[in-house]
């Protein structure tokens, strides 16, 4: 049977895959656990926007944070959320039931609550139920393969789960796009999962950009199969790395976007520095103009690095081996209120290491409600001085001098200083 051609919804996504195929499962290893949520975004949007149902089935995340994430995406009837997440890893606990209480009539979109998402039964007859009420192609995003296995207690059943539902959905002409992080399953899973799927996508971080593989399309003609294509995200938009645009293989663009997001400058904020527009700098680190020379010497100088830091190859900028206490620069962390703490960046400025290093230190009885860094991946910070509360999980841990914290997916929901006193952290963000 010939089966039609759909859109990602990123079109050079698209023009590297030959699109997507109806009855295609398309699985995206993600090695940061948070970089599929754009192509996941970019998919939705374009299921809607040609009035295809789409179910989102979300067992890391609340209806609240689905609906948060998807924002004017979610305020359609064609858009059905079964949550997973409240009765599962939620434990059904007041801060996310509290959802429910709220009027249905509120909602922007459909919402299904499974009561018991542990059991896999229950998930696969909701799941099904609820295709059989739309026609034509339905789309669906499994968020994700990971967040069942830590749910479900083990890869048997998520292995189960996926090996029935991948050829059903396929006979049932849906597309399906499934998230699984790479690192926390078993290379037998991993084996498995590449074997059933039509199109298998892997997304990592490397030397500080983020970039694509294909690993594996079937029934297409795939030219350079496995290598890494560079992006960026921009707003809601995917911008691949346009490589024969880039003199040498180097992204003056890239380089200078890994910077200003180092000193937690927005696009606004160094353009009203360098005395340009916020466009100047967007089509700068887009690559499509290029900075006038003084623009670049003002650049270097806001962001406290040589001129040449923009066009050096990834092997010079590593010549170097002490850096000294006056080479710091102090950043602005995003969403951190004044007054709370300081951070300060350490070590190269460049974008080929591997760990980023801050020095954050809390002013005296303050309280951040959130984590500093927005990062999902692996961090860890070691206390030099003074006192911490951190608060993990509802948990809150003491933190002294001589302690370190190890952080790989799970984000503090909150940082307290409970002393008169400085404390300070040395932080280390891992890529």
């Amino acid at each position: 049977m010939l089966r039609g051609k759909v859109t990602s919804g990123v079109p050079s996504l698209d023009e590297l895959l030959d699109q997507i195929y109806i009855g295609d499962n398309v699985v995206w290893y993600d090695h940061a656990g948070s970089l599929a949520w754009s192509f996941c975004y970019k998919f939705i949007q374009s299921s809607l926007a040609t009035r295809k149902p789409v179910i989102f089935v979300s067992f890391d995340r609340s209806p609240r944070i689905v609906l948060e994430r998807l924002g004017k995406l979610a305020e359609t009837q064609n858009l059905t959320i079964l949550d997973c997440f409240t009765w599962g890893k939620g434990a059904g606990t007041d801060i996310f039931t509290s959802f429910y209480e709220e009027s249905k009539s509120e909602w922007p979109c459909r919402i299904i609550k499974l009561d018991e998402p542990g059991i896999p039964r229950e998930v696969t007859e909701t799941l099904y139920r609820t295709h059989s009420e739309f026609q034509g192609d339905v789309r669906f995003v499994f968020e994700s393969l990971t967040g069942m296995q830590e749910l479900w207690g083990g890869e048997e059943y998520v292995s189960s789960f996926y090996s029935h539902s991948c050829p059903r959905l396929y006979e049932l002409n849906t597309v399906a796009y499934w998230i699984i992080e790479k690192s926390a399953h078993s290379a037998r899973l991993h084996a498995q999962i590449n074997q059933i799927a039509q199109v298998v996508i892997d997304l990592s971080i490397k030397r500080g950009k983020t970039s694509l593989s294909i690993i594996k399309a079937d029934k297409r003609e795939i030219e350079n199969r496995e290598e890494p294509y560079m992006y960026w995200t921009k707003g809601s938009d995917i911008v691949f790395e346009d490589k024969n645009n880039i003199p040498g293989g180097i992204s003056l663009g890239l380089r200078l976007k890994t910077l200003r997001t180092r000193r937690g400058l927005s696009q606004t904020d160094l353009a009203k520095q360098v005395g340009v527009t916020p466009s100047s700098i967007s089509q700068i680190e887009s690559n499509l103009i290029y900075p006038s020379l003084p623009a670049l010497f003002k650049m270097a100088e806001v962001l406290s690095v040589a001129p040449s830091t923009f066009f050096q190859e990834m092997s010079q900028t590593q010549s170097r081996y002490v850096f000294s206490a006056n080479e710091t620069t102090e950043i602005k962390l995003p969403n951190v209120p004044e007054g709370i703490l300081t951070a300060r960046a350490l070590g190269p400025e460049n974008d080929d290491a591997r760990a980023e290093l801050y020095m954050i230190e809390f002013a005296p009885k303050k309280k951040l409600s959130s984590h500093f860094l927005s990062h999902k991946g692996q961090e860890m910070g070691y206390v030099l001085s003074g006192k911490l509360h951190v608060t993990i999980r509802k948990s809150v841990y003491k933190l002294q001098a001589g302690d370190t914290v190890h952080l790989t997916t799970d984000i503090p929901e909150q940082w307290r200083n409970p002393a008169t006193g400085i404390a300070r952290l040395l932080w280390i963000k891992l890529r």
